[in-house]
C-alpha cells in the first residue's frame, strides 16, 4: 500500500498490529510511542517522526514519508534542533537500510546535498558516511 493512500489509517491499522494501552507506570516517551501509533500517519508532524524513527517503530510506513519530507526541507526540526528528523533518520541501523537500498540511496543524496553550519549535525553525517551505506 502507498503511503499517499493510507493517510487516514493509523500505524496501527497499516501494520495490522494493535498495541492498545501503555503498560502500568510506562515513561512519557513510551506513553507518546502508544499514542502515535494509533494516530492517522496524515497527521503525524516532524516531532512524531522524529519520535517515530527514534524508536524504530513503524520505519516501513514512516521512513518514506520521512524522505519526503527531507528531500524537500532536509533540516526539518522537531522539537530539538534543525535537522534533528534527519539525525535521527540517519541514526537507523545499518540493516534496516541494507534491507532497503533505493531509500538508504536516497537518504544518501539527501546527506549529500545539505549545507550544514551545526557541528553536532556534521558529525552525525560523518558518522552515517562512515557507516558505508
Amino acid at each position: 500500500m502507498a503511503v499517499g493512500e493510507a493517510v487516514d489509517r493509523s500505524l496501527e491499522e497499516i501494520e495490522g498490529d494493535v498495541w492498545g494501552e501503555p503498560p502500568a507506570g510506562a515513561t512519557r516517551l513510551v506513553a507518546t510511542v502508544h499514542e502515535l501509533r494509533r494516530r492517522p500517519v496524515g497527521q503525524l508532524a516532524v516531532e512524531d517522526l522524529r519520535t517515530l524513527v527514534g524508536q524504530q517503530v513503524g520505519l516501513d510506513v514512516v521512513v518514506p514519508m520521512v524522505l519526503d519530507l527531507l528531500a524537500a526541507e532536509p533540516l526539518a526540526e522537531g522539537d530539538f534542533y534543525p535537522g534533528d528528523l534527519l539525525a535521527a533518520t540517519m541514526r537507523v541501523p545499518v540493516e534496516y537500510w541494507r534491507a532497503y537500498p533505493s531509500w538508504a540511496a536516497r537518504l544518501r543524496d539527501i546527506v549529500d546535498a545539505v549545507d550544514v553550519d551545526d557541528e553536532y549535525l556534521r558529525r552525525e553525517i560523518s558518522a552515517f558516511r562512515g557507516r558505508g551505506y
